[in-house]
């Protein structure tokens, strides 16, 4: 998987005595997108290694990693079997932005009840899935595993060491974990928590192997999949400045996040801060369909 590096942007700040960049890891494939190219980079290669064709993982109605995986498996040759959350999502296929790109990809799905899908970690539900296919290799639901950890430490390059925080949001801790493990000790990482609860910083502590790291668990908007009038007034307000898009799941909130702590003064004059962006945009149109539903402001984040 190769595709050109991503890219910092500076974002100006009046009146703030600190430095803001963001590294635009939403710019390296519009469906393989930031993290998501990062955690499959080496998963694939392993699937290849093993000389298994289909690639089985799990997600939800609007899940970027279910996305990404059907789009690197039509890009790289593989099956792909997405076990998605919620038997009533089998009738809506055509509906759902996500599942039916992912569908024009080539991925076939299983939909099962939310009470089996929480059993994904018990190997016991493939065996429906031994009967109809051949072996498969299994990515974890949002991807993370050691070989995404690899592949997120690839995120930054020496010419990020010269920042003083590095920021970024957290679903499952893989996207951090690689980051704080390519970091400089010297560094602060800080991650901004997209689900609500105290849980990841165990998950993180399994693959991290510094300490220089903190999570912000003040911006999740009551929780994953929760957003909030303010928080599309400010990614409207963000791309019309800035004309950079942000989705509203993950790299929003953190964005958000860190523009109130630098206005509340919690980082030192003069400090230079780094946001990856971890793209899943592809998101927002799902997003759109179930605030125009609720007849709440959607989000424009096109000219």
């Amino acid at each position: 998987m190769n595709f050109p590096d991503s890219c910092n942007q500076e974002i100006f700040l009046e009146n703030k005595k600190v430095r803001l960049f963001i590294k635009r890891e939403d710019l390296l494939h519009p469906y393989i997108s930031g993290n998501k190219f990062r955690k499959l980079k080496y998963n694939l290669t392993q699937a290849k290694k093993e000389n298994k064709d289909t690639l089985v993982t799990f997600g939800g109605a609007f899940s970027n990693h279910i996305l990404a995986v059907a789009a690197a498996g039509k890009k790289y040759g593989f099956e792909t079997i997405g076990i998605i959350r919620g038997e009533e999502l089998k009738e809506k296929i055509d509906g759902n932005p996500t599942l039916k790109k992912a569908a024009e990809f080539g991925m076939n799905f299983e939909f099962v009840t939310r009470e089996k899908y929480r059993q994904k970690s018990n190997l016991e539900i493939f065996k429906e899935l031994h009967n109809k296919r051949k072996d498969f290799y299994v990515i974890p639901e949002g991807g993370t595993n050691d070989l995404a950890v690899k592949g997120c430490e690839e995120i930054l390059t020496s010419d990020d060491q010269k920042f003083n925080y590095i920021c970024c949001a957290v679903g499952t801790g893989g996207t951090i974990s690689g980051i704080i493990n390519c970091s400089k000790s010297s560094q602060q990482v800080l991650g901004f928590p997209a689900l609500k609860g105290n849980f990841l910083t165990e998950d993180i502590r399994r693959f991290a192997v510094k300490s220089n790291w903190e999570l912000i668990e003040a911006y999740h908007f009551e929780g994953y999949g929760k957003v909030s009038e303010e928080l599309i007034v400010f990614i409207n307000e963000f791309y019309k400045k800035h004309k950079i898009p942000l989705d509203p799941i993950y790299t929003g909130k953190m964005v958000f996040g860190v523009l109130d702590l630098i206005n509340k003064n919690y980082f030192p004059e003069n400090s230079k801060i780094l946001l990856i962006h971890t793209g899943g945009l592809q998101g927002v149109e799902g997003m759109n369909k179930v605030l125009k539903q609720k007849k709440q402001l959607e989000i424009n984040i096109n000219d």
